[in-house]
């Protein structure tokens, strides 16, 4: 069966550097950090005080009120990138046959917010006063269905989640459902919100956090020597991916097409990668068979880069591994140095982020790059942005429970 090629018509983003796609590239350009002390609980007892939060975001912009008091913060997130992204894509919904749009989401943790409330809500008022609201807005696959219930789409529709790597099994997914032709649209991506008491101790507790406190602005520095951890942020990235065919048949705006996805687990450790990368060089491996490609043509990688010690080295490890001694050629970078670690919806951030430096023209720098570590000696596109063409780029997420994905995209050409 010949693979229906799948392209990008549409994309939103909330993100720690930007609200929109152009507000976020400009952010990229510039090497903007993200990184905020957090002001919504008192850190004092905190280890880690400070996040990539999401500024002057008004969910009321994006729903009325009653919805967004009883709406977690991931799903409002969600909604926000998902409207941006179908206005983006300039489907005109009168014309659609809603069947055949699905919209498939990643989230790592879901409404981690809700539950903390509701918690304390059980302890000092008593169960009868938990909100009726609180399993609907709790579980991870709401984002999806709230989006479904907005635009009367019936096409497949669910959630991913496997830790950081959910929003890249998303995309995966609709990728592999578009091909075999159980969708002409699926709107994905993916949303997280979980900068929240326990969520912040429970990674805290991990020593997974940088306790850069003193200096927030240059504590997510992934792939420098002296790396203590990365900054865990908020926000949403959702696109709309397409069938080539319908997206000509509507003349519609193209992005990017995407044109391969692979994925694998490490089968080693609950949260540190497998030594040799093996789960890593596998989904990367994958992605580019199921693209087509020679690994010659990927001149671009939009790493997982999370600024732990661990995670950098096993993906410096990998990328050898796959492209050997040209790996020290093909720039290498990481959007999280900029956006901190947004855990579920990383991977469609960053496949956001890859687009838009496609379609500029650009490379944008891995931030706080200060001290070469001699372990992670590739090219991260230090500290300042490169004005260079991407063909064809490969997004990197590795994820708790040793999941990976990897996805690539390429510039489109009719």
């Amino acid at each position: 069966m010949e693979k229906k090629r799948i392209v990008i018509t549409g994309m939103g983003v909330v993100s720690p550097i930007g609200i929109g796609c152009q507000n976020f590239v400009n952010a990229l350009k510039e090497g903007k950090s993200g990184a905020a002390l957090i002001d919504t609980f008192d850190t004092t007892e905190y280890n880690t005080k400070f996040a990539g939060l999401v500024k002057d975001f008004k969910a009321e912009d994006y729903m009325d009120k009653k919805s967004a008091r009883r709406t977690p913060r991931f799903i409002q997130l969600g909604i926000a990138a998902a409207k941006m992204a179908i206005e983006d894509s300039g489907l005109d919904l009168e014309k659609e046959d809603k069947a055949r749009i699905g919209c498939i989401t990643g989230t790592g943790i879901g409404g981690m917010d809700v539950l903390e409330q509701e918690h304390t809500t059980l302890i000092t008022k008593g169960p009868r006063r938990v909100s009726p609201f609180l399993i609907p807005m709790l579980i991870t696959n709401m984002l999806p269905g709230e989006i479904a219930i907005e635009y009367g789409f019936t096409g497949p529709n669910y959630t991913v989640t496997s830790a950081c790597a959910s929003s890249n099994h998303a995309m995966g997914d609709s990728l592999r459902l578009l091909r075999y032709g159980d969708a002409d649209v699926i709107v994905t991506g993916g949303a997280e919100g979980t900068v929240t008491p326990i969520a912040v101790s429970g990674f805290c507790s991990l020593k997974a956090l940088s306790t850069r406190n003193d200096d927030i602005k240059t504590a997510s520095r992934p792939f420098d020597k002296n790396r203590d951890g990365f900054m865990i942020g908020e926000g949403a990235g959702i696109l709309v991916f397409e069938t080539l065919e319908h997206a000509l048949k509507r003349g519609a705006k193209i992005y990017a097409e995407v044109l391969g996805y692979g994925a694998s687990d490490d089968a080693y450790h609950m949260t540190a990668p497998h030594p040799e990368a093996k789960g890593a060089v596998i989904a990367m491996e994958k992605a580019i068979s199921d693209a087509g490609i020679s690994k010659d043509e990927i001149d671009y990688i939009n790493a997982h880069g999370t600024s732990t010690h661990l995670n950098d080295l096993g993906e410096t490890i990998a990328i050898k591994k796959v492209f050997g001694d040209r790996a020290y050629k093909i720039p290498v970078n990481s959007t999280k140095s900029m956006t901190g670690h947004l855990l579920g919806a990383a991977g469609a951030v960053e496949a956001i982020a890859t687009v838009l430096c496609m379609k500029e023209g650009f490379i944008h720098p891995t931030i706080n790059y200060e001290t070469p570590d001699p372990d992670c000696d590739l090219d991260y596109v230090p500290n300042k942005a490169r004005q260079q063409q991407i063909n064809c780029g490969l997004s990197n997420s590795l994820g708790f429970g040793g999941h990976n994905a990897a996805i690539i995209l390429k510039k489109y050409v009719g």
